[in-house]
């Protein structure tokens, strides 16, 4: 085993990504899907445009727009696949706690930790070939302009040579703006784009390749966004 290979299974532990989830968290994860799927079709009237652009299996990285505390959860419209997002590690302190974010999907990553780090343990993640939500805006924004994306989804897509898969969610600021405390009963679509993969490469990943390749998103994410944005009437 390689030293590189050796360092993501020690992430992996580490960080406890649950890949083998009881009988239980996986029940409740459907549950919880499928009452987010039920909650949005009729209070947001969700509409999902592009899903066969989600691969069916295998390492992928799902990157949608950020415009609401709502797209975290409704981003379980789209896939029925089991999605994974980082969080920090304090919210698994109690044991409830800790199950209940695992089995949502979520994994811990330590308060303070380099970026590299975190980054890491999103690539031991795609190792195990599981669908990594990423956003790619780092935190909410407001407003129909993508632009000054973080370069962490293009660098770990171009270390795992998983697809980046960019999502327009149309509306749901709407919903739920930044600082709102109710959410609203508003139209939402999602628009799934193509898949993008990363140019070959070998060793090292050139920063050049992350730059042009987060571009490359950049332009994909606001096209994806725009088309969502039209068909949500936002």
């Amino acid at each position: 085993m390689s030293d590189e290979h050796e360092h993501l299974h020690e992430l992996s532990e580490r960080y406890d990504f649950g890949g083998d989830l009881s009988w239980a968290s996986r029940v409740f994860y459907v549950f919880m899907r499928n009452a987010i799927r039920v909650l949005a079709a009729v209070w947001f009237r969700v509409r999902v445009e592009g899903a066969e652009n989600i691969p069916a299996s295998g390492p992928c990285i799902l990157a949608p727009v950020h415009r609401s505390n709502l797209d975290t959860p409704i981003m379980a419209v789209v896939t029925a696949r089991r999605m994974r997002y980082m969080g920090k590690d304090s919210l698994w302190k109690s044991r409830f706690g800790a199950w209940f974010l695992t089995s949502l999907g979520g994994f811990p990553v330590a308060r303070g930790t380099a970026d590299r780090e975190a980054l890491r343990a999103c690539e031991a993640v795609l190792a195990r070939g599981e669908a990594l939500v990423m956003f790619p805006e780092g935190t909410r924004r407001s407003g129909p302009l993508v632009e000054d994306l973080f370069h962490g989804p293009a660098f770990v897509s171009s270390r795992s040579d998983a697809p980046i898969v960019p999502i327009g969610l149309g509306g749901s600021e709407r919903v739920m703006p930044k600082g709102a405390k109710w959410v609203r009963p508003r139209k939402v679509v999602i628009v799934i784009g193509e898949p993008i993969h990363p140019p070959a490469h070998e060793g090292r990943v050139p920063r050049r390749a992350v730059m042009e390749l987060t571009a490359t998103l950049q332009d994909a994410l606001q096209r994806v966004f725009d088309e969502a944005q039209i068909k949500a009437g936002a």
